[in-house]
């Protein structure tokens, strides 16, 4: 028999790896910020089309959520989770030596698609393999703060390969942090348990609508505030419909792509609407912050990610080290309170503090009250998301929360970047943003 002690450095290692797969990810959404300039020059995009380096990813990793999360359900977590490492690598090697827009805006797609296998596949991994409750809310900690350090990582990293060897360094590195976790895995994570023959069933039609309808909004929303709103308004119309259909259509299906009794989880219901909130806020601002750190105070790419630095180091502390003790002592829905407030009372004081002759200290308060918040907030929005799941639903379940991510992040920056383009101008946007986080964590508190 395995002794507690035993099998602690077992744990320490599944934590380590389901954690260092959230930071790969959070590094990849970063990391490709600080090279689009070059990327431009080397391939020739214009300014319309290199938004596609971006949005290939968002629309392969929004759009094949729910499709992964099935996958995860079906062919088990373990292999979802390699197959995404190994999809994931081999495609940041495709796009690092890409010679022309189409086959890097591809393989942009590929990653996206090989995040959307292995996203839900790691929450699923931390939901059947850690016991709900303190157990689970350390290991959500921890996946959360190695998501903040990705993101600064990202940052820092890119500007430096950039400028030291090239862009296609900024794809490059992730190969072997993808391929190397893909080996680790088998070695760390328990194999996944034998499918019944009677839950063998895939939903295809609903799998094709769910996928089609997720590309559409997502594909409108990144694209809106480009290419325009009068086609983006209308792919995003032509999402809604087709959502509509796919919710009609599993109505009748024997073996639906989202099982109707996770729709009456009321814990996920609600995660998802503090995702939507809280991830609309959170890439709106950070876009918003980055384009006036560049175009208002004139600071080089990879300054402006040091600038960020404060934000990822409160907010990685404050997973680890604040999140346990505030939901031990209040509950998991008033952490999620607390977080929302601090989140939305931290993008205030960012944009209170965006002056035109401003700068890094004027900007602090906002990037550490931001940091405390949204430390608290995103580990605990997974953990309500994961609460009272049933076995074998995991993955689903984390796919509907991890798409509302990826739709709120998009719907978020469209609607933010259009209230920058008024009067109210990037200040006053992010000041929207902060106000709608405050609202929604004070509505949290108010309900019963």
């Amino acid at each position: 028999m395995t002794t507690g002690v035993a099998a602690r450095p077992k744990t320490g290692l599944r934590i380590f790896l389901l954690a260092f797969a959230q930071f790969i990810v959070a590094m990849d959404y970063n990391i490709v910020f600080v090279a689009l300039p070059d990327i431009g020059r080397a391939l020739d995009f214009s300014a319309q089309s290199l938004q596609w380096v971006l949005s290939a990813y968002a629309v392969g990793l929004g759009g094949f959520l729910l499709f992964g999360g099935r996958v995860v359900d079906r062919l088990g977590a373990r292999r979802a989770f390699v197959a995404g490492l190994v999809l994931f690598g081999l495609a940041c090697l495709a796009g690092g030596v890409a010679t022309d827009q189409g086959f890097l805006v591809a393989a942009r797609a590929a990653q996206g698609l090989g995040g959307a296998l292995l996203t839900p596949a790691t929450l699923a991994l931390i939901g059947s393999g850690f016991a709900e409750g303190p157990e689970r809310n350390r290991a959500l900690s921890v996946w959360g703060a190695a998501g903040s350090g990705g993101l600064a990582v990202g940052a820092l990293l890119g500007g430096v390969l950039t400028d030291a060897w090239g862009w296609e360094w900024v794809l490059l590195v992730m190969v072997p942090f993808a391929l190397g976790a893909a080996v680790l895995a088998p070695f760390v994570l328990a194999p996944d348990a034998v499918v019944a023959r009677g839950r063998r069933g895939f939903d295809v039609l609903g799998t094709l609508l769910a996928t089609a309808a997720s590309v559409l909004l997502v594909l409108g929303l990144v694209t809106g505030p480009e290419s325009g709103w009068a086609r983006g308004g209308l792919t995003v119309l032509a999402g809604l419909v087709v959502l509509g259909v796919f919710l009609l259509v599993e109505r009748r299906t024997r073996e639906p792509l989202v099982p109707t009794r996770l729709l009456g989880n009321r814990a996920l219901l609600t995660a998802i609407g503090v995702i939507l909130v809280f991830q609309s806020s959170l890439g709106g601002a950070y876009y918003l912050t980055t384009t006036y750190l560049q175009d208002t105070l004139g600071y080089r790419p990879l300054a402006a990610g040091l600038v960020f630095l404060p934000l990822t180091l409160v907010s990685m502390t404050a997973s680890i080290k604040l999140l346990g003790p505030v939901i031990a002592r209040w509950g998991v829905r008033r952490a999620l309170v607390v977080g929302m407030v601090g989140n939305g009372l931290g993008i205030g004081l960012l944009a209170a503090g965006m002056a035109v002759h401003g700068g890094f200290w004027l900007l602090l308060p906002g990037l550490v009250v931001w940091g405390v918040g949204g430390g608290i907030t995103f580990p605990a929005m997974f953990i309500t998301a994961s609460a009272g799941v049933d076995a074998g639903q995991e993955g689903v379940a984390s796919a509907v929360a991890t798409t509302a991510q990826q739709v709120g992040g998009a719907m978020g920056l469209a609607v933010l970047v259009a209230i920058a383009g008024t009067a109210l101008g990037t200040a006053g946007a992010a000041l929207v943003a902060g106000l709608a986080t405050v609202v929604v964590g004070l509505g949290l508190a108010a309900r019963r």
